[in-house]
This record gives C-alpha cells, structure tokens and sequence, in this order.
C-alpha cells in the first residue's frame, strides 16, 4: 500500500510505498493508519449532519466510526471566518518598493544570493555542454534531471515552483526531467516539527492539546510553501490536515523576487524582441506567490471557488475550518485521492483518466470564460482523483481573473480563427487589451494569415494548444503588443492542463475537447459579442451555412449544460430587434430557399413513390417527372432539406427538450416584427414557388440565378 499526499501549499508531496504514519495525542499512545491514497484538500468548514459516518484511509466499513457534528450556522461561519481574518492582519504583501529599500541596503546578502544562484545553474548549464560536446547528452539525462531537480530544490521555494510549472510541460522537458522534476510536488525537505508546532499555538493562540486529540509528530507532507500533519479536531473528531508556513519563507522569496525584478528592468531596457512590461509581469507574478503566504486568503479564495464551481456533481471543493486558520495555519479536510498524472493508479480504482482531464478541461473553461476566476496553479499535485470519480482541486493560493470583456474576446477570438477571419482576430486584440485602440491592425493581418493558414490546414481540432501559443508568439514578437499580466497567468493555467492531458493520452487534443463549451456557449449566451460572432459563423457571402449550424448543434449536445430553449429563443430576439434588419434579410432569402426545397422535395418524393407505369401514363415517358431541374440541382435541394430535418432532429434529441420550450418562441412570433417577418418570407415562397410552375409549364430551362442552392 502507498500514501500519496497532495498539499494545497504550491506543491503536491508523497510518502513511499507501504509507509504508516502515526498520531499522538496527549496521551502518547500510537495509532498505526495505513491508506492507499490519500490527498489534503482546502475549503471552508461545511456542515455536517447530526450522524456521519467517517472512515480511515482504508475506507474499511470495519473500521468506520461514528461521530457527531453540530453544524455552524451562517452568521457563525462569518464570525469564525471574521476572527481569521483578524489573526492574519499583518500578513505580508507584496511590494516592490519595500523590496528595493530593503535589499539596495544590503549588497552583501544580495551579490552572495546572485553569485548561489549564477553558480548553481551555470554548473548546470556547462555540464550539459559537456555531454553535448563528448556526445553523452542521452545518456546522461536521468543523472542531470536529477541534479537539475536538487539545485532547484537547495535554491529555495521560487525555484521549486519554477521547476513544479516545468514538470507538466512535456513539450519543453524530456521524460526523465519531467519524472525528476514531478517529485518537487511530493519530495521536499521539511523544518523542525518543534517550530511548525509552536507556529500553531502562536498563530491560534492555543495550545496543541486544547485543539487536537491526535496530530502526527512528523509531517507526513512537505511543499514550497509549508509542510502538512494529519490532525484530528478535538471538539469534533473530524479528521483535517494542518498545514504550516515555513519560517523565513518571506525573506527567501522576497530577495528573489528582487533579483528577478532587477533582471526584468534590464530585459525591458536591452531587449528589444520583448515588446511587453516584464517587470510588470514579474510584479503580477510576484504578487500571486505573496498572496498564497495568506492562508487567510487562501482559504477565501477556496470559498470562491467553491461556490462557482463545485455546484457540478464531478468536481470537489473541500472545506476550510476557519476557527484553527490564521495567517500561516491552515487547517482543512482530509480527502482520499490520487495525482492526476499517476494513470497506472486512478486505473487500478476502476477510473478513466480522460474523463477526469475532461472534467479538468470543462471546469477550467468555465473558469477562464464564464465567470473569469481562475485557478493559476494548477499543477498534478493541485488536482486530485476522488475513489468515486470526482476531480478535487486544491492550493488555491495563486488565483486570477479574467477581465469580463476579455472573456468573450477570446470566443470570438477561436471562432475567427476557425472561418480564417484574420482581420476579426486582429481587431480582437482590442478587446483582450493587448493593443490600444490608436494602433493600426492592418500589417499584422498577414502575419496571422501566414501562421493560421498553415496551421489550419488540417483541422481545428487537430491543433494542440501550444501549436497556438507558438504561433501567436511569434506575431506577438514582431510588433507593439503588451501582453496583460492575466493573460499570462492563462497561458501558464492552460498549458499545464494541457501537459496533463498529455500524459493521459499523447495525442490528446485540448482544442477538440473544447469544442462543447465553446459551441454551447456560441449558441445560448445573449452575450452581444458572442452573438455576432454566431452570425459571422453562420453567414457568409449572403448564405446561411448549415452545415455550421448542424456541427454546432452536434458538439454542443455533448455539453450537459446545453439547452435547445436557450440555443433558439436569443436568436430570434436578436433577429426580431431594431437593428437587425441585416440579418432579417438574410433569414427571408434562408427561409424561402428552405421551404421551397422542403415543397419541390415532397413533390419529388411523391413522383417517386408513383408505380413506373403509372408515371409514364401521367407524364407522357417524360424521364424529368413533373420538374424540370438538373441532377444536380435536384440533390443540392434534397440535401438542403435532410440537413435542415437533421438540426432539427437534433434539437428533438436533446435530454430537455419538450415541445412546451418552443412556447416563449411563440411569444416572439407574435410581436408585431416577426408577424411582419413571417409576411415577407410566406411573400418570397409564394413568388419562388410561381416562377417554379410558370417555368413547369412553360418547360423553360432553369437559369444560374434561378436554380442556385
């Protein structure tokens, strides 16, 4: 048996296969606990039911106990939450003034740390200059991944964390670093187990026997930030994880955020090929990492999170016990699970890693898009497999948010990618703030189409998502962009889910798993962006392409909160508006076009259904039938109307639908506009139909302007 530990601290961590760990309490007595995995997870305190029945990390019914619980009301959690918050007043925060006038004092501490620095990874770097000269860099790639992964780890928790983004990245790093570099989520050095103890009773102001009837005297965890012991709550019995903050934790991270700085301001002066702020993305950055020293924070964040996401059956979103949180002491609920990237082991439980990434994949779409609160660290030790399916996320000390206009952009970003729309994606560079309005877009139109018409040769969905980042960089690098520091913190969220996704499946594509929230989305939201972007999709050249809308409705069915009230009614709204006199010109010629393909293919199937004999009685032996058309004209019309019974099959098909949903649909018909609508295209399909039979009759051959579908 194994215990896999992940930690909400920056960093997942584990302990080797068949270890016990023990709790002690006041009496000294021992209690041997194994478990097959088990994961420590962040939230707020829940409520529990009078009677719960809490198992150990066998999950063994033998061994279940029973124990009693009175939940916190409301106003109770608020004054505990409240009372944490007072504990955590003088948390540090991030300020780069602060910084400066601390360390430009200190020239000693600063050139000792830059030469540690310099020294450590420039050995590094000339040795694997070495193998490369003496042709052994194959060989000796499982030796330098593990020095690589020492270096890191003796430098501090910056380059812990450095390394962490590294160890999901498939793209960038070989297997061997990538094994090496993943045990910066599990394998980290702890500090005294007296300092994390006497941190608890200083930032409670408690003592350890008043809180705790159990708590292990070692940790059983260690990451970046902190270090984990499994506790039991006295008051309760609930079983929870504490976690500590190192000491001096704000010293080592905040001289290197000064060096960091210092290097940003000479890239901004020097180097001419990044157009963006490095300083102020290394601010955003830093900023981020300051704020996961708050557990305090953390822990509101966690809450957050909760009560956008977690309302999906598939994703957990523990809880946090506000009464033992302060500052530097976060105390949680212990959940079972394993690492998202141990695929061998979510298998071995009866679990599908793909659907799992999926939940991932869907879950952070919603982030970034829907309510544009986003977990930025979402690294394998962050996400966790539940014995019962579900994806827990955990650390949510490095959140972001996505700015609401930005949000849609990047819809509409994707959906002018897919028609080849580069002067639309050019223009969307306004709205996600990566130029201002004063500059012009036009020569950077070419450089998209370069890029975008290669790479869509295949198929959207063939496209993995740093084949983008790729393409966008180069465009970004050749002209005045200033990347916003959200935006930066996406593409490092995205990437990472992405590098996990590949360890499921190395021909996962992210962009293909997408498609269902994106489509979904296209189709329901009254967003005004969005509904343009769904007419630019759906029309072109003056035509309606059904095809597009059937491929929409298709991959939105495969998002369970797709719904066909919501695909139909906002279209209509916006069709029935004053400004949509545009679209309802378009609609008219669509709607003759339909039902006049609908009338003639009846005609054409009742010909067909008649007994040959009878035909050539009824029509002198003529082999046209009662139309005169083109073969070809005949299957374009046939294929209009099976393609439009299709969409509207699929609508059929839809788990929610029910004839009752087209009611508001009537309710639009019947304003004034849509009976004025409904006149004008009954108007075209009575023309088009008459200048079918005077053509019938007459036997004229059917024009080009005519006969085109």
């Amino acid at each position: 048996m194994s215990l896999v530990v992940a930690v909400g601290a920056g960093a997942g961590v584990g302990i080797g296969a068949g270890q016990p760990f023990c709790y002690r309490g006041r009496s000294s007595r021992r209690v041997r606990l194994f478990t097959t995995r088990a994961a420590l997870v962040e939230s707020r305190p829940r409520v529990v039911p009078a009677a719960v029945t809490v198992r150990d990390g066998n999950n063994n019914n033998n061994n279940s106990q029973l124990i009693y619980r009175k939940g916190l009301d409301r106003a109770e959690d608020i004054q505990a939450e409240a009372r944490a918050m007072a504990r955590a007043a003088n948390a540090t925060v991030y300020s780069p003034q602060l910084l400066a006038l601390k360390y430009n004092s200190r020239p000693i501490k600063v050139l000792r740390r830059t030469l540690q620095i310099l020294i450590a990874l420039g050995s590094f770097g000339l040795k694997l200059a070495v193998d490369q000269r003496n042709g052994v860099l194959d060989q000796n790639k499982r030796l330098r991944a593990t020095e690589l992964r020492r270096i890191f780890t003796r430098l501090g928790p910056t380059f812990v964390k450095l390394g962490q983004g590294l160890s999901t990245r498939p793209d960038i790093c070989p297997p061997e670093y990538l094994e090496e570099l993943s045990e910066l989520q599990d394998s980290l050095p702890t500090f005294p187990d007296e300092e994390a103890f006497a941190c608890i009773e200083r930032e409670l102001g408690l003592s350890l026997d008043s809180i705790y009837s159990s708590i292990s005297p070692q940790p059983i965890a260690a990451a970046s930030l902190g270090q984990v012991y499994k506790a039991q709550l006295k008051y309760s019995g609930q079983i929870v994880a504490v976690k500590v903050q190192r000491p001096g934790i704000e010293e080592a991270i905040g001289l290197d955020f000064y060096l960091i700085r210092g290097l940003g301001f000479l890239v901004n002066k020097y180097v001419d090929i990044i157009s963006s702020d490095v300083v102020a993305l290394i601010d955003e950055f830093a900023s981020r990492v300051y704020q996961e020293l708050n557990y305090v924070q953390e822990g509101q964040n966690a809450r957050r999170f909760k009560k956008l996401y977690a309302d999906k059956e598939e994703v957990l979103v523990p809880d946090i016990f506000w009464d033992y949180t302060s500052g530097k002491v976060l105390t949680m609920d212990w959940v079972d699970g394993v690492k998202l990237n141990e695929q061998a082991a979510i298998e071995k439980q009866g679990l599908k890693v793909l659907d799992l990434v999926n939940t991932g994949i869907q879950c952070s779409l919603r982030q970034l898009l829907e309510y544009g609160y986003f977990h930025a660290d979402p690294h394998p030790g962050n996400l966790l497999a539940t014995p019962d399916g579900k994806l827990a996320f955990l650390d949510f000390g490095m959140m972001s948010e996505t700015p609401e206009e930005a949000r849609s952009a990047i819809i509409g970003h994707v959906v002018h990618m897919v028609n080849r729309d580069y002067e639309a994606m050019a223009r969307d560079y306004y709205a996600l703030d990566f130029l201002s309005r004063d500059v012009d877009v036009s020569p950077i139109v070419p450089a998209l189409r370069n890029f975008f018409d290669d790479a869509l040769n295949s198929t959207v969905s063939e496209l993995n998502f740093k084949t983008i980042v790729d393409g966008l960089g180069a465009v970004l690098y050749q002209y005045p962009f200033n990347v916003p520091a959200y935006y930066a913190l996406i593409l490092r969220s995205l990437t990472v889910l992405e590098g996990l996704a590949l360890y499921a499946d190395p021909d996962f594509k992210v962009l293909a798993a997408s498609y269902p929230y994106f489509a979904k989305r296209l189709l329901t939201d009254p967003n005004p962006y969005l509904r343009d972007a769904l007419i630019e999709l759906l029309f072109k050249d003056g035509k309606f392409r059904w095809n597009r809308l059937e491929n929409l409705l298709v991959q939105g069915k495969k998002d369970r909160d797709f719904s066909a009230k919501d695909a139909l009614q906002p279209v209509l709204k916006l069709l029935l508006a004053p400004d949509g006199e545009e679209l309802r010109n378009l609609v008219i010629k669509e709607a003759v076009r339909v039902n006049e393909a609908f009338v003639l293919g009846t005609v054409m199937d009742t010909y067909n259904s008649i007994p040959d004999l009878m035909r050539t009685l009824m029509f002198n032996g003529n082999a046209t039938g009662p139309l005169m058309m083109s073969d070809s004209e005949r299957e374009s019309m046939i294929g209009l109307r099976d393609q439009v019974l299709r969409i509207w099959f699929l609508l059929q098909s839809s788990e929610n639908f029910d004839p009752a949903l087209l009611q508001p649909i009537l309710q639009v018909l019947q304003q004034p506009e849509a009976r004025s609508l409904g006149g004008r295209v009954i108007g075209g399909i009575t023309q088009r139909l008459a200048a079918r039979l005077l053509q019938q009759v007459l036997r004229i051959p059917a024009t080009a302007s005519a006969t085109t579908l």
